[in-house]
């Protein structure tokens, strides 16, 4: 039996991109899912294609940015199966720029995202996880995680933060929560969409031209769960084979 069967997961940001073919993957796999975005059809449409699949899964409409909504979502996870074995902290926006545009408001939105966002889903299923004993954090960062780029400077900020946060989570575990960090480069998604500065867009979208299947991400996160609980994967890099940077 995979160690993945009967597992509940919770992923934010399932409504397309990574966090879409990691609900697909898993429920494959037989882990009861918990589906959270903002965009409720897409929620609605991606349980019905696990259920006809043999899946199991529910959804709950979530802005991560909303400590509150994030509240009621580990409730109703808990309301529905039980309890929460693993968090994915997917979600998170990319509206890359240079600093001198002064896109502030596109700065506040990935701060609210990339970091509160993480944040918040830790602060809402860290006191389940504790009384179970037991429970696995999965964070989201990028390879902008471990480098910075020219026009990307609060987004690598964001995703350092997540690194941080993921590695601090894995201190304070106390033995009992597992805490992995997944930093993928250019992966077919709709992430470079949030992208308003017209030349970054240029540069970013001759980048992607070599991306990856979303679905290389989600195997890596089923990689991370699958392993027995005193193992405990807790970064991991994926990239293109032809990404340099």
């Amino acid at each position: 039996m995979s160690e993945i069967q009967n597992k509940v997961v919770i992923v934010t940001g399932a409504s397309s991109g990574l966090g879409e073919a990691t609900a697909k993957r898993l429920a494959a796999s037989g882990a009861k899912l918990m589906l959270a975005a903002r965009r409720e059809d897409r929620l609605k449409e991606l349980v019905a294609v696990i259920a006809k699949s043999g899946g199991t899964a529910t959804y709950q409409v979530t802005d991560v940015a909303d400590r509150a909504q994030m509240e009621v979502l580990a409730k109703e996870t808990l309301n529905t199966y039980g309890r929460i074995d693993v968090l994915i902290n997917n979600a998170g926006l990319m509206p890359l720029s240079p600093l001198d545009q002064l896109k502030v408001e596109e700065w506040d939105q990935m701060i609210d995202v990339n970091i509160k966002g993480v944040l918040y889903g830790i602060a809402a299923v860290l006191p389940i996880m504790r009384q179970q004993k037991s429970g696995h954090v999965i964070n989201l960062s990028s390879v902008a995680g471990h480098k910075v780029f020219g026009g990307a400077a609060v987004y690598c900020a964001t995703k350092y933060a997540v690194r941080a946060i993921s590695e601090g989570l894995r201190l304070e575990s106390n033995g009992e929560i597992r805490s992995t960090n997944i930093s993928p480069g250019a992966v077919a998604t709709e992430l470079t969409t949030t992208i308003t500065d017209k030349d970054t867009a240029a540069g970013i979208n001759q980048l992607y031209a070599i991306a990856i299947d979303a679905d290389a991400i989600a195997r890596a996160i089923a990689y991370a769960i699958e392993q027995p609980g005193d193992v405990d994967v807790n970064e991991i890099i994926i990239r293109p084979t032809r990404q340099e940077l």
